[in-house]
């Protein structure tokens, strides 16, 4: 019985005389996106850099090791494909047309699935013109590329509708990487290995997605132990999650040994869990030495605290995700301003930190702060996209493609799988982030526009059987 409610409906070849009108109103959709990204190239006189994230990633590409703290090394393989040409602007030029590409690919997914042309490119609208994806694609930032991952794997393990032993290898290798990118990604693998056997899919397939996706990760973990003597993807998951508890830790409950005790709230308070990473004040960073030589520690910590306030636990969850999904933005923490618009003036770089010279000198010697570039700026900044399209029309979204997942309408199972774990598991982890969500959205999308699609689907049918569609 549970196979039967996840096994996907047969897609179909879509009509030859609605393809062609719906492939001409996306052409002329995707024109307009690629406009949009050539006017954000004009609208800024470089790429946008942030302290320290990028810096880091770009330092990683230079000496290829792997980094010691929050950051796997995915994302700094790309910048070092890219760096015989020193320059970040050809960069994020490479992401804004990966951006385009996951536009393309939302479409060309759910046409398969015989979406009509105008639906397929709706799905796809929130990708192509939310200022905040373009902001992503403008930046040295690892997000573009975990979405363009995530959103080719689907596509992979959905174009048909039994799963070929190489489509199954090749969305495991994909789902690797972008885990290799952010390991917040890297239980999707399990996800999708799950589908596969709700599925009933041949043994062999699933284990040839498990085994082209753990390979990679394996590997990965063995070349980080080489360098920092222990076998895993990062050394920040346990301070990470300890920050994540602590805006609810209670020691008196949870009872902690003395050696972790230390990590105990200490009366420090600030206004978001990922801020306690940083507070000079927070317990953890009152030990001597680096935070990070603490992670196997403040894991420890921070899973006792789990176990014992679960109930906690779950209500900061839900209230810190709830954020997504407001009418208008929430700054969170206080310190950053969420935006549904492009940004307008100057940015300096704070050049104190000696790894900004040591990059600029390694990578590209015109790494500098960001300045609008008129009157392509001014455009820029009077762009129209309103808030509640970016956080309540996601929660509506998000909705539509649960009815879609748990109801008969089974295709959009697998991509709401992936959006709401893309959208939980970082506040689980450590917080929530608006630029955390924006890897959930298109793959919501599809989710949701599978379901919407499978509401008339007797009317669907019988037109199929008049246009003698064609079975995949």
């Amino acid at each position: 019985m549970v196979a039967a409610l996840v096994a996907p409906t047969r897609p179909r070849l879509a009509d030859p005389v609605l393809g062609r009108t719906g492939h001409r109103l996306f052409g002329i959709v995707l024109a307009l996106a690629a406009a949009l990204r050539v006017l954000v190239m004009l609208g800024y006189d470089t790429a946008q850099v942030y302290w320290y994230d990028s810096f880091t990633y770009l330092n990683t590409a230079v000496h290829m090791r792997p980094q010691g703290a929050f950051h796997p090394a995915g994302y700094s393989w790309f910048l070092w494909l890219l760096r015989p040409f020193h320059s970040v602007e050809l960069v994020v030029g490479v992401q804004h047309a990966m951006g385009l590409g996951v536009g393309v690919l939302i479409y060309a997914l759910l046409r398969r699935w015989s979406l009509p042309g105008w639906g397929a490119t709706l799905a796809a609208v929130p990708m192509l013109f939310d200022p905040a994806f373009l902001r992503l694609e403008h930046a040295v930032l690892s997000d573009l590329q975990v979405i363009f991952l995530v959103m080719a794997a689907l596509t992979v393990l959905m174009w048909r509708r039994e799963v070929s032993p190489r489509a199954a290898a090749f969305a495991g290798a994909l789902l690797a990487l972008a885990g290799l990118t952010r390991t917040a990604a890297v239980p999707l693998l399990g996800l999708a290995a799950l589908y596969l056997l709700l599925r009933r899919t041949p043994w062999r397939r699933v284990a040839a997605l498990v085994l082209a996706g753990a390979l990679p990760l394996l590997a990965y973990a063995g070349w980080y132990a080489q360098y920092h003597g222990r076998f895993a993807l990062s050394g920040g998951d346990g301070v990470a999650l300890w920050a994540r508890t602590m805006t609810f830790a209670d020691c008196s409950i949870i009872k902690p040994p003395a050696a972790e005790a230390r990590l105990c709230p200490n009366g420090n308070v600030v206004d978001a869990a990922s801020e306690y990473v940083w507070a000079p004040g927070a317990a953890l960073n009152r030990l001597p030495g680096d935070r990070f030589a603490y992670n196997d520690l403040a894991r420890s910590f921070a899973v006792k605290a789990i176990a014992a306030q679960p109930l906690d636990y779950l209500r900061e969850i839900v209230k810190d995700t709830s954020l997504a999904f407001t009418w208008e933005p929430v700054q969170h923490p206080k310190r950053v301003t969420a935006m549904s618009t492009f940004p307008h003036g100057s940015w300096r770089l704070p050049e104190e930190h000696s790894l900004i010279g040591q990059v600029r000198k390694e990578y590209d010697p015109a790494i500098r702060g960001m300045s609008s570039v008129e009157p392509f700026g001014s455009i820029l900044a009077a762009y129209p996209y309103p808030w509640f399209l970016h956080g309540t029309l996601f929660g509506v979204i998000l909705l539509a493609g649960t009815a879609g997942a748990i109801g008969r309408r089974r295709p959009a199972l697998l991509p709401w799988a992936f959006s709401m774990f893309l959208l939980v598991a970082p506040v689980a982890a450590l917080d929530f982030d608006h630029r955390y969500v924006l890897p959930a959205i298109p793959v919501a999308c599809v989710a949701a526009a599978l379901a919407v699609h499978g509401l008339p689907r007797r009317r669907y049918r019988a037109a199929g059987r008049e246009r003698n569609t064609v079975p995949v």
